[in-house]
């Protein structure tokens, strides 16, 4: 049985690889990687601080219905 990588068998990677190869040419393909890590990078970050964004929020709401309760008393 042949090793698949998100359901592309081992040819076609191959194939996609010497496509990729042909289009960008050898020099520009370090060139290519170095923008792709950079932009995950940066999406990255960009997830974090929507994460910590809601976080924030959550623990704000947390903070108002502790006061409302605490008015209610």
């Amino acid at each position: 049985m042949q090793a698949t990588l998100l359901f592309i068998s081992g040819g076609e990677i191959f194939f996609v690889l010497l496509a990729v190869l042909l289009l960008f040419g050898a020099k520009k393909i370090p060139e290519v990687a170095r923008g792709l890590g950079k932009g995950l990078k940066e999406f990255k970050k960009v997830s974090n601080e929507i994460k910590k964004e809601i976080t924030e929020e959550t623990e704000i709401v947390k903070d108002f219905k502790d006061i409302k309760e605490t008015f209610k008393k």
